[in-house]
Parts: C-alpha cells; sequence; structure tokens
C-alpha cells in the first residue's frame, strides 16, 4: 500500500498570529489540514481565510477545556467554573468526568454547537479531533464517534502513539475507541506527533518519518506565529510554533518526505485505513 500523510495544524482560530502561521505552512510548506476552534478569540478571522484557501482541509478542533463554551455557561454548568469557562487544562476535566461531575448530555449538547457553528458557515468539515485530547476518555469519545456520523463527517482523531509512556494507561481506552469507530465505519488514521509536540525539530522527523507505514498517517504540528494574545493564552506552545513554521516549511522537510516517497493528502483524499486492532495491543 502507498504511505499517505496527512499533516494536520491544529488549533486554528486561537489568535492572528497562530492563523497566519498555519495558513503559511500551508501554501508555503507541507501543511495540508487544520483543526478549526469554533469559539476561540480568531475564529472569524480564519473563517474568512479559509473560505479563500479551498486546498486547505478544515476539521473541527473541539474544546471542553481552555477558552469559552459556545453555549451560555448556565445551559453547561458542569463544563465551565465560576468565572464562566472551562477548566483551565485537561487534568482537571477527566478528574471531574471520573467523579461523576460532568454531564455527559451537556458535553454532548456543547459539541453540538461547536459543529453546527463551523458546518453553518459553509464548511463540509474533513475530520473531528479535540483540544487537548481529552476525547481520549470513553464516554466522550463515543460523543464524537455519534456527532461525525450525525454530520457525516468520515474521520475522527485516536490520539494514540505505540511511543508514548503513557501507553500503559490509555492502550485499554484507544482499543476501544477504535473498535467504537469502526463499528460506525469512521475512519481513524495512524497518528504521531503528541509525544513531540513543543519539541517538534528536524532530527524528531527523522526519527519519525521512516517508520510511517502503510496507509494514512496524522501528523499533529502547532504552527504558528507568536503574537500578545498567544502570549495571555494559557499554552506552553509559545516559541515552539515559530520554530515549527519555519520546519514546515523548509525544503529539507519536503525532501524528507520525496525520499521515503510518502504522498501528501488531506484526510478526504486520503484511502481507507486498514488495520488490524493488534497495534494498540
Amino acid at each position: 500500500m502507498l504511505r499517505h500523510l496527512v499533516v494536520n495544524a491544529d488549533d486554528l482560530g486561537l489568535t492572528e498570529g497562530v492563523n497566519d502561521g498555519i495558513f503559511d505552512a500551508h501554501e508555503l510548506g507541507i501543511v495540508t489540514s487544520a483543526s478549526l476552534l469554533a469559539a476561540a478569540p480568531a475564529t472569524s478571522a480564519a473563517i474568512r481565510r479559509a473560505r479563500t484557501t479551498q486546498s486547505l482541509g478544515i476539521g473541527a478542533h473541539l474544546s471542553l477545556v481552555d477558552g469559552a463554551p459556545a453555549l451560555p455557561a448556565s445551559l453547561v454548568h458542569t463544563l465551565v467554573t465560576g468565572d464562566g469557562r472551562f477548566r483551565h487544562s485537561w487534568r482537571p476535566f477527566i478528574v471531574a468526568c471520573l467523579r461523576g461531575q460532568v454531564s455527559m448530555g451537556e458535553v454532548e449538547r456543547e459539541l453540538t454547537a461547536q459543529i453546527e457553528r463551523l458546518a453553518n458557515v459553509g464548511f463540509r468539515l474533513t475530520h473531528l479531533d479535540m483540544h487537548k485530547h481529552v476525547h481520549l476518555y470513553p464516554p466522550i469519545f463515543a460523543i464524537v464517534a455519534r456527532l461525525a456520523v450525525r454530520f457525516g463527517i468520515p474521520v475522527v482523531r485516536v490520539p494514540y502513539e505505540r511511543r508514548s509512556w503513557l501507553n500503559g494507561a490509555l492502550w485499554l481506552w484507544a482499543r476501544h475507541n477504535y473498535r467504537e469507530a469502526k463499528a460506525l465505519s469512521l475512519r481513524t488514521p495512524h497518528f504521531i506527533g503528541r509525544i513531540d509536540t513543543g519539541a517538534l525539530s528536524r532530527d524528531a522527523l527523522r526519527r519519525l518519518v521512516p517508520f510511517i507505514g502503510p496507509g494514512v498517517t496524522e501528523l499533529m504540528v502547532h504552527p504558528g506565529y507568536v503574537d500578545d494574545e498567544l502570549r495571555r493564552w494559557p499554552t506552553r506552545l509559545v516559541e515552539s510554533r515559530l520554530e515549527e513554521v519555519a520546519l514546515l516549511c523548509s525544503p529539507h522537510t519536503r525532501m524528507l518526505l520525496v525520499g521515503e516517497r510518502i504522498r501528501l493528502v488531506r484526510h478526504d483524499h486520503a484511502l481507507p485505513v486498514r488495520r488490524s486492532l493488534r497495534h494498540v495491543s
């Protein structure tokens, strides 16, 4: 089988600088796809530019941590804190889920509103993924998978990477999610890039690329230019975004892929993944 690679930039819409970095990494580099936040400070600007950049695949970067909900906070009170915003990180959110403090009904209503906000401006969304990967938690993944079917979105990310030290705790969740997606005829490409988040470099790519197997693999990246809004955002990914723009636009990076005979694709232009669940055991 051919080796196909989707290079997906997360956090489109986060800030104007992040938007500019993602579009430059697409127009001048190897980024083929982006995941768009529905209710971030620069979402409207990202939508305007994406409408004129139809070569870039656009999916929904669903969010239940950081930032504010798409729905009024009063309608999703188990998802927000006293200031009406989401919990600040994935850890307190997952802990609250495990303690039964998060309403899955509110999760479904909020994620539905986020998808509708993007679909209603004319995007044919190519995929769903989630900010900070909180949909690895199976009850939330089940909701995301149902919404993918409801809205006709063919691809859902399972953020599982075999090299991770977290595998001992998360592989059961990942295996469950692969099976859930398969039962609903959703595609779940192989996934790389989480371990190298914030530290993606030429050396890291040289290690990753030779191990890209047959079928479709998604490489998650976080390019962007640093602006004042980004510096105010609760994220550790600041200067590393600028470094990723340079890496993704480098001719050396493109030549690496050419040398490995890897074809760049979007999620909606990729071949179905043929795989056994053994790769997550």
